[in-house]
């Protein structure tokens, strides 16, 4: 039995997907037995600065808002005011997200890689090419895996503080291939860059299970990999952004944790990694 539940990464009506009030999330999370509660709302100034898209939480609102939030609970459950950065090799989108930490502070921060020059794979465009005819043509799979492999290395780098590198796989989710898997023999070059640079630079390895049952990112296959390199900062994310999906999945994520060899979960607060036994 694990001695504190943890969630560090959950989305509320701050965010633009979020489908509840973020007292309402923290209500929940409470009910539930909840000690270290993660919000992390969307920055995706990467969509907004190429396509238009209003996917940037409004910083004043969320961080005065949920800043009190945070005092409400304080005593019966530890509340960390965060930010999802959406990830983009744009010095404008980087900037950005460097004025945000130096300006608000937040408590952590997830680094995530979600589109390819502000196009979300959840979109399917990173997808597809177009010829000189106009027709649209599905890319190679090992092309854009490794385009996208790429990009998440380049976030490692990124210039402004973040903690968490967020769920490792997200192209899979929508990717129009029969085979979606990101297997670790077809891009081991890449991915034990990628683990080696999250274990030099002390960051944190997301585990989230937003996706429901087998379906968590990363896989289990890389999340072993990162194990077998030396890494153990491992985090558990619901990226819920609705009262339903607090927690959701964390006991099935935890037991796959347990099978790799993990003893601790990593909850970053204010730079400080805190470890909690599972």
């Amino acid at each position: 039995m694990q001695k504190f539940l943890t969630d560090i990464h959950t989305h509320s009506k701050y965010s633009f997907d979020g489908k509840a009030e973020l007292s309402e999330m923290l209500q929940v999370a409470l009910e539930k037995g909840i000690a270290f509660y993660g919000v992390s709302e969307h920055f995706d100034y990467d969509a907004y600065l190429f396509r238009g898209d209003c996917w940037v939480a409004d910083a004043e609102t969320y961080f005065h808002g949920a800043r009190h939030l945070q005092e409400d609970y304080e005593g019966c459950m530890n509340v960390l005011i965060g930010a999802e950065f959406g990830y983009s090799d744009d010095e404008r989108v980087q900037a950005f997200y460097k004025e945000t930490v130096e300006k608000y502070r937040p408590d952590f921060a997830v680094n995530s890689v979600h589109a390819l020059n502000g196009n979300d794979y959840y979109h399917l465009s990173p997808f597809y090419t177009e010829t000189s005819d106009g027709k649209r043509v599905l890319r190679e799979k090992k092309e854009v895996y490794k385009e996208y492999l790429r990009l998440i290395r380049k976030s490692l780098d990124a210039p402004y503080d973040y903690d968490i590198v967020g769920h490792i796989g997200y192209v899979t989710r929508y990717a129009p291939y029969e085979d979606k898997a990101l297997s670790y023999r077809d891009y081991a070059e890449e991915v034990d860059d990628i683990l080696l640079t999250i274990i030099r630079k002390g960051k944190i390895i997301e585990l989230n299970t937003s996706r429901g049952k087998g379906a968590f990112l990363p896989s289990q296959e890389l999340l072993r990999r990162y194990y077998e390199l030396g890494g153990r900062n491992v985090s558990y994310g619901s990226d819920a952004h609705g009262v339903d999906a607090v927690a959701q999945g964390r006991d099935e994520a935890i037991a796959q944790l347990k099978e790799i060899g993990f003893t601790h979960i990593t909850v970053p607060c204010k730079g400080e990694y805190i470890k909690v036994e599972i």
